[in-house]
C-alpha cells in the first residue's frame, strides 16, 4: 500500500525520531510505498522554531519522500492557519492509500477533505498532540482559536476519519470536549521509542556511560531530561537527592537548562552524583536511560517519559490527570511533583536493589507497549 503522512498541523523536524517519523520509517521497514508531505516550519540544532526558505522534495535516509510545501500569501497569515500552495495536487499525484494526518488543526483540511470525496477509497487516519496543558492555555487560544477555527478543521475531517488518535489519554478527552470529535472513533495511540535505537549490546553499553561518568556498575543511576524549565520540577529532584544523601544514587541530567533555571548550576557543581551533560544528542540520551536504572519526571511531561518506559525502565513522574498511560502493570510511580518528601520517600523505596530487580521485570514487560515497530501497525489499523 501507498502511505501518505501529513504533517501540517504543526512541523517536521528533518531526521529526528518524533512520532511523524517514527511511524513513516516503520511503515516503510513494512513493505509500504510512504511519502511525507510537510509544512515549511521544524526546528533548528538548539531547538528553536525556524521555517525554512521554500519547498523542497528529498528522500529519507529511511526510505520515504519528503515534500514541503510553501505557506500561501500573505505569508503571515497564512502560516497562522496553515494553507498550503498546491496541496491538492500534490495529494492527487502521490495517490494514496491511506493518509495519515499527524494533528486536525489546519485550514487547509477543506482541501483534503476535497481530495476524499472525489477518492471515497482512500482511508484516513489521523492523530492529536494538542491538551490542555501544551495548548488552549490563553483566552485567545482556549476560547476562540481551538472551540471556533480548530474545531471546524477537525470536523471537516471527522465523516471521513476510521479513527483520530490521542497521542495520551488527556489527548483523548481534549479531541472529544474541545473538537466534539464522536467518542466512537477516538481511540488512544501512544508515543513511544525507535526499536532500531536501543543498542543491541545493553551491558557493553552500560558499562561505557558509567565508566564515562565514574559510576560503580553496583551504585544506581537515575536518569532525567528534557528542557530543564522550571515547570520540568528538576530543581525539586535535585533537592530531594541532596536530602536523600545516598552515597550510591547518582543523577543524570540530558537537557539545556533554560535561563530561569541558571540558580541550580551551584547545586551540580556542588555534588558529584549529579552529572549534568547539557544538551545531548539522540544516540547520548539513548545510552544515558540504557546506562540508568530508573527515571524520574516531577514535572510537566515530554516524550522521554515514554521513550524511558520502550527502553524498558521502571518510571517516576509527576500525576498529571490524563497522563496515566504510561503505568503499565506497576511499572511506574506517581509523585505530587512540587513535594520533595513525597519525592524523597520514592527514591529512597526505588533505590533499594530487591526493589529494583522487581521492577525491572515489570518495566521490560511494559516496553513492548511503546515500542514503534508495534505502535505503526497500530496507527492504521493493521
Amino acid at each position: 500500500m501507498k502511505i501518505l503522512h501529513l504533517c501540517l498541523s504543526a512541523f517536521f523536524i528533518d531526521g529526528c525520531s518524533y512520532q511523524e517519523n517514527m511511524l513513516a520509517k516503520y511503515h516503510v521497514k513494512q513493505g509500504h510505498e510512504v511519502v511525507v508531505i510537510a509544512s515549511l516550519f521544524t526546528f533548528d540544532e538548539k531547538g528553536a522554531g525556524v521555517f525554512l526558505p521554500g519547498p523542497s522534495e528529498r528522500q529519507d535516509i529511511n526510505g520515504f519522500k519528503v515534500l514541503r510545501l510553501a505557506y500561501k500569501r500573505p505569508m503571515l497569515w497564512n502560516r497562522i492557519f496553515r494553507h498550503y500552495q498546491g496541496l491538492y495536487e500534490a495529494i492527487e499525484i502521490e495517490s494514496p492509500d491511506i493518509i495519515f494526518s499527524h494533528g486536525v488543526s489546519f485550514g487547509d483540511s477543506s482541501v483534503l477533505c476535497k481530495y476524499l470525496k472525489k477518492h471515497p477509497g482512500v482511508v484516513l487516519y489521523a492523530d492529536n498532540h494538542a491538551d490542555y496543558v501544551n495548548s488552549a492555555k490563553n483566552w485567545l487560544s482556549r476560547h476562540v482559536l481551538h472551540p471556533i477555527i480548530w474545531r471546524r478543521s477537525a470536523k471537516l475531517l471527522e465523516p471521513f476519519m476510521a479513527k483520530c488518535w490521542g497521542v495520551t489519554p488527556l489527548r483523548c478527552q481534549f479531541l472529544k470536549e474541545m473538537y466534539h470529535i464522536n467518542p466512537d472513533i477516538i481511540g488512544y495511540l501512544p508515543m513511544g521509542v525507535d526499536d532500531e535505537a536501543i543498542p543491541i549490546d545493553r551491558n557493553h553499553v552500560r558499562s561505557c556511560v558509567r565508566n564515562d561518568l565514574c559510576i560503580n556498575s553496583e551504585d544506581v543511576l537515575l536518569f532525567t531530561g528534557g528542557k530543564i524549565d522550571r515547570l520540568k520540577n528538576t530543581h525539586i529532584l535535585i533537592d530531594a537527592l541532596q536530602i536523600l544523601n545516598d552515597s550510591r544514587l547518582h543523577l543524570v541530567i540530558c537537557g539545556v537548562l533554560t535561563s530561569e533555571m541558571e540558580f541550580i548550576k551551584n547545586k551540580i557543581d556542588s555534588n558529584p552524583r549529579i552529572h549534568y551533560l547539557g544538551w545531548c544528542d539522540a544516540e547520548k540520551v539513548m545510552n544515558c536511560m540504557i546506562a540508568a536504572d530508573f527515571a524520574c519526571f516531577p514535572g510537566t511531561h515530554s516524550t522521554l517519559w515514554e521513550q524511558s518506559v520502550g527502553v524498558g525502565l521502571p518510571i517516576i513522574c509527576k500525576q498529571w490527570h490524563g497522563m496515566e498511560h504510561i503505568s503499565v502493570n506497576g511499572n511506574c510511580r506517581f509523585v505530587k511533583g512540587e513535594d520533595v518528601e513525597d519525592l524523597r520517600e520514592s527514591l529512597k523505596e526505588w533505590a533499594d536493589p530487591s526493589t529494583l530487580q522487581e521492577l525491572r521485570i515489570l518495566a521490560n514487560e511494559a516496553s513492548e507497549l511503546f515500542l514503534y515497530s508495534n505502535i505503526s501497525v497500530k496507527a492504521i489499523g493493521l
